[in-house]
């Protein structure tokens, strides 16, 4: 048996989701925001602190700090001192900002849909419990 090259796995599977994210980038623009800026927003439930955020998004803190304050300005989040520690901002979505939120991954949802849809209903499950222990 034939060894499987992680390179190519790795290049399939990104070809697959750029082709995802390409297809629904222009609707995600209609919703006023960049497809980055959408998982920065799909994120902030999961780690509402800027380094937390950039941590899981494998992003740099300046990177992140540029998104947030874009983001901000566009009234899809708002920082807030953490109660718990007066020292730190917490982000938290605006209405709009769930909004968008909603909306972009429903975009990205629909162009992956395709793509899924080659898989049968036994595949797909087996690839979501695949994809949950690689991670």
């Amino acid at each position: 048996m034939a060894k499987i090259d992680a390179a190519e796995i790795w290049g399939l599977n990104y070809r697959l989701l750029m082709s995802a994210i390409a297809a629904a980038s222009p609707g995600i623009e209609r919703l006023g925001i960049e497809t980055k800026e959408l998982f920065v927003l799909a994120e902030i439930d999961a780690h509402p602190y800027p380094a937390e955020l950039a941590e899981a998004l494998n992003m740099p803190k300046a990177t992140v700090t540029l998104y947030v304050k874009r983001l901000e300005a566009s009234g899809f989040l708002r920082r807030e001192i953490d109660a718990g520690d007066l020292r730190r901002h917490r982000l938290k979505l605006t209405p709009s900002g769930r909004a968008c939120v909603r909306q972009g991954m429903k975009l990205l949802a629909e162009a992956f849909e395709p793509c899924l849809g080659r898989l049968s209903a036994a595949q797909r499950r087996d690839l979501k419990s695949l994809l949950e222990r690689m991670v």
